[in-house]
């Protein structure tokens, strides 16, 4: 029986693509992409040639049926969003769902996300996190930082270059100027760099560098004990 194939793809860093992918990619009928021009480098670099159909939140409502549909007819088909994971705050839940009601079988593949590297490299505990992706842009913003104001786990958060600063504002006066907190961007690629601190300190650092890239940020959990000599100051690794 043909199936669903979710395949992640590199954040960055074109090397970071499995030979599972690969493989997987090599041999479906048909890839939905979430922007086939970006895709369309990926499988240029990988000297894949298969059809390309756009699948993105703007029209995955409208195509999800006939894409079960094409998978139920005996057409494999792969799922790649622009870079990382489909469904990790890009399209996918809804066509995974579809597939799944309809009792085709779902196959995902493990690869790169940004949110574990940049947990990971944090210094924040990470047997234990909460993952929010990115916070509402306006309404219910402000109520759903502060239900996470008591949240003792680490939390990690994507957001905007534009809307870095303001974020990392925003986190200040919930959770306090003295969290500390790594901001990462650019993960695998040139310029990467991770900027840990207190929430006060990162604030600053970013108006002196104005954000450039894609940014994960990690925020560690109330209650967590940190150093407070003199190394406990702003750090970065670029």
């Amino acid at each position: 029986m043909a199936k669903l194939y979710i395949v992640p793809t590199p954040i960055g860093n074109l090397d970071d693509i499995t030979l599972r992918a690969i493989k997987v990619l090599e041999q479906v009928d048909f890839i939905l992409a979430e922007d086939t021009r970006t895709s369309s480098v990926l499988l240029k670099h990988l000297n894949i040639e298969k059809p390309l159909r756009s699948h993105h939140k703007f029209n995955e409502h409208a195509t999800v049926q006939a894409v079960a549909e094409a998978i139920e007819a005996g057409r494999n088909v792969a799922l790649v969003s622009d870079a990382g994971t489909p469904g990790i705050s890009d399209p996918g839940f809804l066509l995974v769902r579809t597939c799944v009601e309809a009792g085709i079988e779902v196959e995902t593949l493990p690869g790169a996300t940004a949110c574990i590297p940049a947990l990971v490299q944090s210094g924040f505990p990470c047997d234990r996190f909460c993952f929010e992706g990115f916070l509402p842009q306006k309404k219910g913003r402000t109520k759903r930082l502060m239900e996470l104001s008591e949240e003792s786990r680490t939390i990690i958060f994507y957001e905007s270059p534009f809307r870095v600063v303001k974020c990392l504002e925003q986190l200040s006066e919930v959770f306090g100027p003295e969290r500390r907190v790594a901001v990462s961007r650019e993960i695998t690629k040139k310029f990467e760099q991770t900027v840990r601190g207190t929430l006060a300190e990162v604030v600053e650092h970013f108006k002196v560098h104005p954000p450039k890239g894609e940014f994960v940020i990690v925020l560690a959990g109330k209650n967590l004990k940190s150093k407070t000599t003199d190394t406990d100051s702003i750090e970065c690794d670029e």
